[in-house]
């Protein structure tokens, strides 16, 4: 574990020291649970009164907020406070670096590539002609298919499943349960069945994407599916066949997204949004959580609600339904004023 002083802290994040600049810091917790010893922060003004009553040795916090920290804890003054934290967890908790090596339950066949510096854990199986980069690390039970490309520095973890013929980027994470390049699901009906239509695109995952627990990605039908540089894809989402996934997107835990849907750059998947199929979903727009998106979005432009409409005239919408008990009761004593009947609650 780092020990580091508020000073040293501070000249990492950039910050200013308010306190005693000489205090050892050896971890970091929460306003509430944080001990002498640790470092906090505070990102939102809903947090103050954890604030007040803190013991943290140390808080990240702006110019604005600084006044509120107690005497026993330093400040280290920040323009984005949650940033910092960030810098500082990646200096503090260091993940263990994995040991170079094929363990002897591993099946590699000779045709597979592998480069310098990989480490292949227990009951790992890859198929014939697959590629491997450098310093790759692949966890235990997981399947690599035949005549996939792994980049270098690339991170799989136990229990993945990537298909056959699947392109990895550079420093792509797998977490445990992911399905890249299965099948898509396509059928048509003829002679009183459904017909299965064969999915045979590509699956290409671009660098630096990371991708959740339990989410499933189909590979193209024709073309591929692309998951472009830099997204970031949470657990249980599936991508359905030819979907293109834009640079730096975001997408949050139990979305859906439909075959040939193309989503710009920068575009931020709310949790459990469901999106048709063949849509555009404009660069940096936004998709609340839990909607229901059938037509098209222009860049920039933040929806909710289903259908998915512009954020403030889906919250309109919900106002009003909202007050629709008390319209009826109106209505029915405008009718029993006009008609003369007894008016219903």
């Amino acid at each position: 574990m780092e020990r580091l002083t508020v000073a040293a802290i501070a000249e990492l994040v950039g910050g200013t020291v308010r306190g005693d600049s000489e205090r050892e810091i050896t971890g970091v917790a929460s306003l509430d649970r944080a001990s002498p010893g640790e470092l906090s922060f505070i990102a939102r003004a809903r947090y103050l009164s954890y604030l007040h009553d803190t013991r943290a040795g140390a808080v990240l916090v702006t110019g604005e907020w600084v006044k509120d920290l107690p005497e026993t804890s330093a400040g280290i003054v920040v323009k984005d406070p949650q940033s910092a934290m960030q810098q500082v967890l990646t200096c503090f908790y260091k993940p263990a670096p994995a040991t170079p090596g094929i363990h002897p339950t591993a099946i590699v066949p000779a045709s597979v590539k592998v480069g310098d510096g990989v480490s292949i854990a227990p009951y790992v199986v890859l198929g014939e002609d697959a590629e491997i980069g450098d310093r790759v690390v692949i966890g235990s039970h997981s399947v690599i298919g035949s005549r996939c490309t792994i980049g270098n520095d690339v991170v799989i973890h136990p229990h993945v499943t990537v298909y056959d013929e699947v392109i990895l980027g550079d420093r792509v994470i797998l977490h445990s349960g992911v399905r890249v390049g299965k099948e898509g699901f396509g059928y048509v009906w003829k002679d009183g069945g459904h017909r299965k239509v064969p999915q045979v695109g590509g699956c290409v995952i671009e660098s630096d994407v990371e991708i959740g627990g339990n989410s499933s990605i189909d590979r193209g039908s024709v073309g591929d599916t692309v998951v472009k540089a830099g997204a970031k894809i949470d657990s249980l989402v599936h991508l359905g066949h030819n979907v293109q996934l834009g640079r730096h997107s975001i997408t949050v835990a139990q979305v859906g997204v439909a075959g040939s849907t193309v989503v710009g750059d920068g575009v931020v998947l709310g949790g459990q949004a469901g999106l048709g199929g063949h849509l555009q979903i404009g660069a940096g727009a936004r998709v609340g959580g839990q909607a229901g998106v059938t037509g098209d979005i222009a860049p920039g432009v933040t929806v909710s609600g289903y259908p998915a409409r512009p954020h403030r005239e889906a919250l309109r919408a919900q106002a009003a339904f909202f007050r629709l008990p008390e319209f009826i009761r109106r209505l029915k004593r405008l009718e029993s004023a006009i008609f003369g009947e007894s008016a219903e609650d």
